[in-house]
């Protein structure tokens, strides 16, 4: 692809030749370093005009006739001035790459800071996780998610900031923040929403008025070393799929629980539900991104029956076929920002 400029000149030089004067395809050779530019640096473009123009200086010299000598005089002043053009938008081409290369090592830096690699076991459990970011160069959004190893059990949180852009990235950053440092200190997980709650709170009160509006749902889970339970506190985030022995299941809450920052308005009362979770039982947690995907019609993902169709026995394989179930389904068009999930019980004790 890359020598395909000069794979051009080549051709119209090699039909210029072959061809009768007349025909003047010679003035062709203008293309070159036009189709250069949108690939070559400066250099390599302005190099490329320089040899078109003097493939066209021989093709007049050799023909010798006045008049079409005059042509090909014409033919080789547009092909220095889009040559000249060419090479300033080459230099304009490579700043914005250099600009957009910028910006994705920050955005990896980011997302490196807010969403660690997950790793692939933690006690008991085997685990990993998927994120896919709406903006394709941007890489990292609103939609978070942690585990952690800690004396209470692995404790996980996976969440979705209400917004989008820097602001929410601004504010899944502060959450996760807070639950990497509150998951070792509190006793059970409402007192562990409840702190993230506070904290949260603190945070946009930071912010700019604009801001203050800010709020995320989140789910926390807890899977305790000595026990095959999970405890699930959920603040207003889609329920969780259970997939044990082939069948697959909503967990729902059995009484809501507030969003994070949402306490103070509706009140700072978080349900706890404990749930069986034994060896082979798999979780899948996802933000709303991957149940709001839509198909050509704007009908919806309907993930639960998709899941039953899956024959995954590792977290890694489930988040595989949901992630090509996504992209088949939407068309490759996923307009929202998708985080997921998904841990496997063993019957391994740490």
């Amino acid at each position: 692809m890359l020598l395909a400029p000069l794979a051009l000149t080549a051709v119209v030089t090699v039909v210029s030749v072959l061809t009768p004067s007349h025909l003047y395809f010679s003035r062709f050779l203008v293309v070159a370093p036009a189709f250069a530019a949108s690939m070559w640096p400066v250099i390599e473009t302005v190099a490329l005009g320089l040899l078109a123009m003097a493939i066209d200086v021989l093709i007049a010299v050799s023909i010798g006739n006045p008049t079409e000598s005059r042509t090909h005089l014409f033919t080789i002043a547009v092909i220095a001035g889009v040559t000249a053009a060419a090479a300033s938008a080459s230099h304009v081409r490579q700043q914005r790459e250099e600009t957009l290369a910028q910006v994705r090592s920050v955005a990896e830096t980011t997302q490196k800071v807010l969403l660690r690699p997950m790793p692939p076991r933690l006690g008991r459990l085997d685990i990993d996780a998927l994120y896919l970011a709406a903006a394709a160069q941007a890489r990292v959004g609103g939609d978070f998610y942690e585990a952690l190893e800690t004396p209470h059990g692995v404790r996980l949180i996976i969440g979705d900031v209400r917004g989008n852009g820097l602001p929410a990235v601004g504010v899944a950053s502060a959450i996760v923040g807070c639950f990497r440092e509150a998951a070792y200190d509190e006793p059970d997980l409402a007192r562990l929403a409840r702190r993230l709650d506070v904290s949260m709170n603190r945070y946009t009160t930071l912010l700019s008025d604009d801001d203050l509006e800010y709020f995320a749902t989140a789910l926390l889970a807890e899977f305790p070393d000595d026990g095959s339970v999970v405890e699930i506190v959920n603040c207003g985030h889609p329920s969780p799929l259970l997939l044990r022995a082939g069948a697959v299941r909503e967990v729902t809450p059995t009484a809501p629980s507030p969003p994070i920052n949402m306490g103070a308005l509706l009140g700072q009362e978080y349900h706890i539900d404990p749930l069986p979770f034994a060896a082979g039982d798999q979780l899948l947690l996802y933000t709303d991104g991957v149940t709001e995907t839509r198909d050509h019609t704007g009908a919806f993902f309907p993930l639960t029956q998709r899941a039953g169709q899956w024959d995954a026995d590792s977290p890694s394989r489930l988040l595989e076929q949901l992630h090509r179930d996504l992209v088949h389904y939407s068309h490759g068009r996923l307009d929202d920002d998708i985080a997921a999930v998904a841990v496997r019980a063993t019957d391994d004790r740490p």
